[in-house]
């Protein structure tokens, strides 16, 4: 409400203008959130995992012919880069979240308006130190500090609507057809100020791992969504009795002893919401990661019974000193403003796409049904999405450099390990082929059991070549391990492993692992049971090949994305610590690969 009647774009705060913004805003809750992501996009949930990268991984044809398989491409690309706008949208959430709420202290008093800047900073730093302790914490005071929250929106709002209970006519569509027609071309721009209420959309989306379709849905329709609108159209009244109130409308409602326990109250929820985002961003890189799209990072479980509590190191800092900057460099919320809402509203469009081609290939759905469907969701998402654009000269060039950026980091590392695969498999032995040649010309077996990780299953590894030819001797036990992550968040233990008996002491394993699960080696071979194969730690050792990779010009990749791949693949996480293996029985044997 601040943003359109004191933002950049201000309109006059005539009655007209307040009951056409506040049909818009009704109207967009109910059609983005409720119909669109609480009826529809919720439905799209990949094992009880949602998010733009799990909405993605959906899309499985049965058939794979070129026409397929090139559009299959084309809706990867789309989902990544959603995903990649998303870490733009967490960057920009707690700076504008938890700035908004500080900047009620100037509401109180001119004192503390030198202030808010400093005090901002001071609250996302302990908010991101905090991270590494786990979401347990704030999750245990999650419900009581959003239940304080709602019900303040609602008796904030509902104070107001009784001096003007005319209000609630804005429940009519008219009055915002109305607003376009007196406004005109900054009518519609004004959509992108409007955008504002539905920004969490994707979030919520992305969150139905962690609460589960039913509640979300029962708390939305029962609570949330009547607080909101009882609180916008409070504001609304708020504005028609006195206009010079736009400057700040949320905190003009409240008497002014009301206002510290107000801005306390506001920043506790907003920490909250910052937390959400914050999560989503660990939970959407762990995916990345095991799906292939990052280099291997940092894991960490912050809780024994939830699984999906993760914490990312690399992340969260990144995430930090990109709130702090965003703080210092934009300086009030308004300015932020301009640059929030691009990066969500590219990402609605991208999800209503993804979740059409999902309902018509994977459901089933009548083409009519889906066609009309998208369609009507489309011209929505995309009236945004033209509103929001006209931002990009004043901010909302941020989240696109950021989307830009991790988009190319992870084509590049996902085409990267295509192109070594390749090399790898051009320099490697059949499997059979080894296995003839094992048969015809024995090694000296040495007691234990050796595990030989390789990516791709079938191959030989390059390791165990290499200790052929150094060392000149061969394991009693050789197991051949190839890692595979499904598109699926969980792979059921039953279908964990399928194990392949080739004789000579020599077992294939291929282990599945869906993408939110996180590999522990050990745990999976102690877990089997092979007939004369122990995998007792001390008797066990583990090959891995450790690449050199050199950029070149071969046919592959741009040279400048040879050497960005090189990069990442230096800084990645070892294996070994990957897998959880333990330090003390690894081996690794290098090699130069030509890129």
């Amino acid at each position: 409400m601040r943003e359109c009647f004191h933002g950049p774009l201000a309109i006059p705060t005539t009655e007209a203008n307040i009951f056409g913004v506040l049909s818009l805003i009704l109207w967009a809750l109910v059609i983005v959130i409720s119909i669109k992501y609480l009826i529809f996009v919720l439905r799209a949930d990949n094992r009880g995992e949602g998010g733009i990268i799990a909405l993605m991984s959906l899309i499985r044809p049965a058939k794979m012919d070129q026409t397929t398989r090139t559009r299959r491409i084309i809706l990867v690309m789309m989902g990544l880069f959603g995903a990649s706008l998303l870490y733009g949208d967490g960057m920009i959430t707690p700076a504008i979240s938890v700035l908004s709420a500080i900047e009620g202290l100037e509401v109180a008093t001119p004192f503390f308006t030198p202030w808010v800047i400093p005090i901002t900073v001071a609250i996302l730093i302990v908010l991101f130190l905090a991270q590494k302790r786990g979401t347990a914490g704030i999750g245990a005071i999650f419900g009581p500090v959003t239940f304080v929250w709602f019900t303040t929106l609602i008796v904030l709002g509902a104070s107001q609507i009784v001096h003007h209970p005319e209000i609630i006519a804005a429940i009519n569509p008219w009055y915002g057809f109305q607003f376009f027609v007196l406004n005109g071309w900054k009518g519609f721009l004004i959509l992108g100020a409007v955008f504002l209420v539905a920004t969490g959309g994707e979030a919520l989306y992305a969150d139905i791992g962690h609460f589960g379709t039913r509640p979300i849905r029962l708390t939305w329709f029962t609570f949330v969504l009547p607080a909101l609108v009882i609180n916008y159209f409070g504001q609304g009244a708020l504005l028609l009795r006195d206009p010079a109130a736009a400057v700040n409308p949320f905190y003009n409602m409240a008497p002014e002893w009301a206002l510290y326990p107000l801005v306390i109250i506001a920043t506790a929820a907003t920490v909250i919401a910052s937390q959400a985002v914050i999560s989503g961003s660990f939970s959407l890189t762990r995916q990345a990661v095991q799906l292939g799209y990052m280099p291997r990072l940092r894991i960490e479980h912050t809780s024994e019974r939830e699984i999906g509590q993760v914490y990312i190191p690399f992340v969260n800092w990144v995430l930090m000193v990109a709130c702090i900057g965003l703080v210092f460099g934009f300086r009030s919320s308004s300015n932020l403003a301009a640059a929030y809402g691009v990066a969500v509203s590219s990402d609605m469009v991208l999800t209503t796409i993804l979740f059409a081609v999902v309902a018509a290939m994977r459901w089933k759905w009548r083409r009519g049904l889906v066609i009309g469907m998208a369609a009507v969701f489309l011209i929505v998402d995309l009236a945004f999405w033209g509103a929001n654009i006209y931002k990009v000269p004043q901010g909302g060039w941020f989240p696109l450099v950021v989307a830009a950026l991790c988009f190319v980091a992870m084509t590049t590392w996902k085409r990267g390990r295509g192109i070594l695969d390749d090399r790898l498999r051009e320099d490697s032995l059949p499997f059979d082929l080894f296995l003839q040649s094992l048969a015809k010309m024995p090694l000296t077996r040495v007691p234990g059991t050796a595990v030989f990780m390789f990516r791709r299953a079938g191959s030989t590894p390059p390791s165990l070549l290499h200790n052929i030819k150094h060392n000149k001797i061969l394991h009693e036990r050789v197991v051949l391990l190839a890692i595979q992550t499904e598109e699926v968040p969980y792979v059921e233990p039953e279908n964990r492993a399928e194990i392949v008996d080739h004789g000579q002491g020599i077992f294939a394993i291929t282990a599945r692992y869906g993408f939110m699960e996180d590999p522990d080696i050990p745990e999976l071979l102690a877990s089997l049971q092979l007939e004369g194969v122990s995998f007792a730690p001390e008797n066990t050792s583990y090959f891995l090949g450790r690449e050199t990779l050199l950029a070149t010009k071969r046919p592959g990749m741009a040279i400048w994305r040879e050497r960005l791949f090189a990069w990442m693949s230096r800084n990645a996480l070892p294996a070994a610590y990957f897998f959880r293996l333990p330090p003390n029985r690894v081996v690794e044997l290098g090699a130069q690969i030509e890129l």
